[in-house]
């Protein structure tokens, strides 16, 4: 508990005025993204209480949580030790936390109440009216799971829909890289219902993936985990950071979601935003000499300084 105040307090005068809040526009809705998060260790501290400070800019409500939540043992005192009390100023603040299962997560954790998971494996929610998200099991990607994401997919009619989960389909990470064989399963899916955003982690790092048929994928799985220097930038990579740990947040105004990816230090390593994938799927006008099903939203990048 020491730790966390003292990590709040170094935090607050360290980074506290400096804190970009995307547009942060009355009406909008915004959110934290993490991955990868929960060791228990200094470096999940320090990007808890980061994470906190954007919070109390932003005011964002909703966490999402792509998956290797929990490492090592479940007991009562891991959660604490590894979830409560490194987040403890959001659960103060009312933030409500959307876990995915990673490889490294017990399928005890649907259990866990701060997690929303209500006992499900896999789940959609809508905070807003208009935006919906959906959770799955990347771990355990079976034919049921496909039958229900394809039918919640199908039948919502929300502007965003956004997936999340924990192995990448899109991925330049030397050491895991991209799930082929997941790809070929939920791609087809994503692209036919109109998915404008999928969020995924295990390799430990930030990567902003360029779009693919229309679809943004990141990479956001260093939370507290590194593997430094792992993203061989591949043809695949519009920005990554690989330095440091991170965890990002995202605003969807109307139709255009602006998002920022911010290192352990404060420093805001990715920003940008793009629009929406149009409700109307397949009137999607393609440019010359360009397939329908291949167009792509446009993407406004503002500059910065990250590492390239």
């Amino acid at each position: 508990m020491k730790r966390a105040a003292a990590l709040a307090i170094f935090l607050f005068f360290s980074f506290g005025a400096a804190a970009q809040q995307l547009p942060n526009r009355a009406g909008s809705f915004r959110f934290g993204v993490i991955g990868d998060s929960g060791t228990g260790g200094t470096r999940q501290y320090t990007i808890g209480a980061l994470l906190g400070e954007y919070q109390k800019s932003l005011g964002f409500q909703t966490v999402l949580m792509l998956g290797d939540n929990i490492y090592g043992r479940h007991r009562p005192k891991d959660f604490r030790k590894k979830f409560e009390l490194p987040y403890q100023a959001l659960l103060d603040a009312g933030v409500k936390f959307h876990a995915a299962l990673g490889n490294h997560d017990s399928a005890s954790q649907t259990f866990y109440k701060p997690f929303n998971m209500e006992g499900r494996r896999y789940y959609t929610f809508s905070p807003r009216e208009g935006i919906r998200f959906f959770a799955l099991d990347s771990t355990f990607m079976d034919k049921p799971q496909l039958e229900w994401i394809e039918k919640e997919l199908a039948g919502s009619g929300s502007g965003w829909k956004i997936v999340y989960f924990h192995h990448p389909i899109y991925s330049s990470g030397a050491r895991h890289g991209s799930d082929l064989p997941l790809r070929a399963v939920l791609e087809p899916l994503f692209v036919k219902y109109g998915v404008s955003l999928v969020l995924a982690g295990h390799d430990h790092f930030y990567e902003r993936i360029k779009p693919q048929q229309g679809i943004y994928y990141f990479v956001i799985g260093g939370s507290a985990k590194l593997r430094a220097r792992n993203v061989r930038r591949t043809p695949l990579t519009a920005k990554a950071f690989d330095l440091d740990n991170s965890f990002a947040v995202m605003e969807i105004d109307r139709d255009t979601l602006h998002f920022q990816a911010i290192g352990r230090k404060g420093a805001t390593v990715d920003f940008g935003s793009f629009e929406r994938v149009s409700a109307s799927v397949g009137s999607r006008p393609a440019r010359p000499g360009q397939k329908k099903s291949d167009t792509a939203s446009e993407l406004r990048i503002a500059p910065s300084s990250a590492a390239p």
